[in-house]
């Protein structure tokens, strides 16, 4: 799992590193961009306007969870589907961004180490940083505590169902 620092709306770099899935932790609630009919508009509010189209000819499969939508801010409700995306791609080249790289998809990530990993919330803190820099918010920081809690929880009915 190489951990690397890549703006998701470079191509070249995109083609160069081979990436075949983009995870944008920042996507609009609607497709801005299909409606303005471009295929990537700059910075509005702290999202990435990217989304499949603006990859046409990439060969990427594109998803793209509003997690920075100032309506939407429960970033837990998107942790299972962003596992579920990553996992599917295991053995591909996966990108996960978001506006600065260090909270939003820094905070998918860590819920799929723990939910995919079966890491606890700390390990999959330190695993990260020791890669890169991330900063999840309190709140995100939080979140991640009650997922923690959650999975434990979870695991300690298979044990006494046993």
């Amino acid at each position: 799992m190489k951990i690397k620092k890549v703006h998701a709306t470079d191509r070249d770099v995109l083609r160069e590193m081979c990436i075949t899935h983009i995870l944008n932790a920042a996507a609009p609630k609607k497709a801005l961009n299909y409606y303005l009919g471009t295929s990537y508009v700059e910075d509005i509010g702290g999202m990435v306007y990217t989304g499949s189209r603006y990859y046409r000819g990439l060969h990427i499969n594109y998803y793209g969870l509003p997690t920075t939508d100032r309506r939407c801010s429960d970033i837990s409700k998107y942790f299972m589907p962003a596992a579920k995306f990553i996992d599917k791609a295991l053995d591909k080249r996966v990108l996960i961004c978001c506006k600065q790289g260090v909270e939003h998809s820094a905070t998918l990530f860590l819920a799929y180490l723990m939910i995919c990993h079966d890491m606890m919330v700390e390990e999959a803190i330190d695993h990260v940083i020791k890669s890169r820099r991330i900063r999840p918010s309190r709140d995100f920081l939080k979140k991640l505590t009650l997922l923690n809690a959650d999975l434990q929880n979870s695991k300690k009915k298979k044990v006494t169902k046993v």
